[in-house]
């Protein structure tokens, strides 16, 4: 949905770009001085500030202290580089909004291409920006009875396979009641914004951006009747695997983090009280970005 929320003033800007992306570097210098001839300060994330020459007085902060100092973060790279700080934005419940600028071909998430870094900082400044507030889940591992690990995500939750598992065995609630016994390589829950990631791969639908939903998909069904299928985003979801000391399951969490499962072990997704605000260039529409990214209409 489109923020009705103005963009508070930004004074500090976080900067983080992809590890190792040493084409970035003359780019973080030219921004830290376009920022400093407006008055705002770059504050670097640690790893990004050592791909540029070092500088006496240079703000740095590792991306967890990252999210308390800024007003604004400004990510470049891929998807995957917006994820990990998206998700470190919702593990804080930070409501500051992030624009990524992308280095290669245009991203999902990643809009901003290059040239369109500095208009699209002077839209954030000035408050004229294009956000959206996009939904975000929970994944909560229950072991033992116990909450074991806990996870903010703007995609998915992605249970799936050992290398050793031909297939695994999973049940699937959602609320309290009872939906299937899914066979198959895996499952994912992924919200609109993940519905064109891994969603998408495995025969999900494309769900935009703005829809209130999560998407349940299973991977590789070993029966076909078993299809995605989209709930509203305020239904719970709940997967237990059924597996014994001899399977190996597994569950990531946007491609950033994962954990091996446990017999008994299981999952518990819902969606979190805050959403992340997304800036986007105003000079291109979601279905623009589909068409580009998936080729729509060409020969």
């Amino acid at each position: 949905m489109t923020s009705t929320q103005p963009l508070a003033p930004v004074s500090r800007v976080g900067i983080v770009a992809k590890s190792h992306l040493r084409a970035a570097a003359p780019h973080l210098l030219e921004i830290s001085a376009w920022l400093d001839a407006r008055g705002v300060t770059a504050v670097f994330e640690t790893a990004t500030a050592a791909l540029m020459p070092p500088a006496p007085g240079r703000r740095v902060a590792d991306k967890r202290a990252l999210v308390d100092e800024v007003d604004l973060v400004l990510v470049l790279g891929g998807d995957g580089t917006l994820l990990g700080m998206a998700d470190r934005i919702g593990e804080a419940g930070s409501g500051i909004p992030i624009l990524g600028v992308n280095f290669g071909s245009l991203g999902f998430l990643t809009e901003v291409t290059l040239p369109e870094i500095y208009p699209s900082l002077d839209a954030a400044l000035s408050g004229r920006a294009h956000i959206e507030e996009r939904l975000m889940l929970r994944s909560t591992t229950i072991r033992g009875g116990a909450t074991f690990a806990e996870h903010i995500v703007l995609n998915d939750v992605v249970i799936t396979k050992g290398a050793r598992s031909r297939m695994i065995d999973l049940s699937v609630w959602i609320g309290e009641e009872f939906v299937t016994r899914v066979k198959a390589d895996g499952l994912i829950v992924a919200t609109p914004t993940g519905s064109t990631a891994y969603n998408l791969a495995a025969g999900g639908p494309i769900v935009r951006p703005n829809v209130d939903a999560v998407i349940v998909t299973p991977i590789a069904p070993h029966t076909l009747t078993n299809r995605p299928i989209v709930i509203p985003a305020s239904s719970a979801v709940r997967v237990q695997p059924l597996m014994d000391d001899h399977d190996e399951v597994f569950i990531t969490f946007d491609g950033q983090a994962g954990l091996e499962l446990r017999p008994g072990d299981e999952i518990r997704v819902c969606r979190t009280d805050h959403t992340l605000r997304l800036i986007r260039p105003s000079t291109r529409s979601y279905f623009e970005v589909l068409r580009q990214k998936l080729k729509w209409g060409e020969r």
